[in-house]
């Protein structure tokens, strides 16, 4: 299944990749595009953390939403499509959110990369945390929400960010810890849409570009490992 993607990429990139374990935390918009690639490029250890079931209004920007999917696990609805896509996938679930009192369930392995596609905050924190403590490198997804252009969506560190309340509120959580803010993330430079409601509008363009920016962040670091 992968004859066209070895007509781009080098073989020994291709091996590299599917020794990688990737743990993804986070399985909606950004993250179910993320995993999509993830699968598609090769990688076949991949672990994948949420606590959700998926609901009606999922189906505008989720990639694993379908009308049959409905009221099902969002863990068990993205493994299914990932072994439909590839048989010889090594796909691990935990429905669970993401808590002090748990993260040791998840991390009693060790991983290559860390994905953060989740929304919480804490949670964003303990990922960050615990790549520091296990040496594993973590790409962490911002606010994507009352977006319509994914053209603006890039990667930097957490420092250079701005026009983003969720960074400001990370920002502020990794200085009160004394972590660094180098920290890379995907982040849009488009000014959110204002909106009445609290509760942010979503399409599908901005969060599937941001979990393809995702992939794109680890691809490019295993190249860059192996070519050193």
């Amino acid at each position: 299944m992968f004859d066209r993607t070895l007509k781009i990429i080098e073989e020994k990139l291709f091996k590299a990749i599917q020794f990688k374990k990737i743990l993804l935390v986070g399985i909606g918009g950004v993250g179910g595009y993320a995993l999509e690639n993830l699968v598609r490029l090769g990688f076949l250890d991949i672990t994948i953390v949420d606590n959700d079931t998926i609901e009606t209004s999922n189906l505008n920007r989720q990639i694993i939403a379908t009308t049959k999917s409905i009221g099902n696990l969002k863990t068990e609805e993205a493994k299914k499509r990932a072994l439909d896509i590839n048989p010889n996938a090594n796909i691990k679930t935990y429905s669970l959110f993401v808590t002090e009192e748990n993260i040791k369930t998840i991390f009693n392995t060790t991983y290559d990369y860390i994905i953060d596609a989740c929304d919480t905050i804490t949670t964003k924190y303990l990922l960050i945390k615990e790549s520091l403590k296990q040496n594993c490198k973590i790409i962490t997804c911002l606010g994507t929400g009352n977006r319509l252009n994914p053209g603006e969506i890039t990667i930097t560190t957490l420092k250079n960010t701005y026009n983003d309340p969720l960074a400001k509120a990370m920002r502020n959580i990794l200085k009160k810890n004394n972590i660094p803010l180098n920290v890379p993330v995907i982040w849009s430079r488009e000014l959110p849409i204002k909106k009445k409601s609290r509760e942010p509008g979503s399409i599908s363009l901005v969060p599937a570009s941001a979990g393809l920016q995702a992939v794109y962040f680890i691809l490019e670091d295993i190249k860059k490992e192996i070519n050193d």
